[in-house]
């Protein structure tokens, strides 16, 4: 199994629920994807503008097809023009 995860920071003048809108859409059309275990969205309790994506897939070929998907190369280049900062750690589990 592998797990994702991504954290992001908006920029200051981000429109944060036009942000969260296109982030629902990716959540929706990755849950369907074949491999996909989990795929959530987080925003940080303290700080609105820092959102997480956790991630689990079936191994690290879904992971790339995921990657490769429509929806994530129409949506993903959107999302980060909103971001200031991202960080995305990938895990094996042991």
């Amino acid at each position: 199994m592998i797990r994702v995860v991504c954290k992001g920071k908006l920029k200051p003048d981000a429109n944060i629920e036009e942000y969260l809108s296109l982030a629902r859409e990716v959540v929706q059309e990755t849950r369907k994807e074949k491999g996909c275990i989990m795929y959530t969205y987080h925003q940080d309790i303290n700080d609105s503008t820092i959102l997480t994506t956790i991630e689990e897939w079936e191994n690290e070929d879904a992971l790339h097809e995921h990657n490769q998907s429509d929806h994530i190369r129409r949506f993903v280049p959107e999302l980060r023009k909103m971001r200031e900062s991202t960080e995305i750690n990938i895990y094996r589990e042991v």
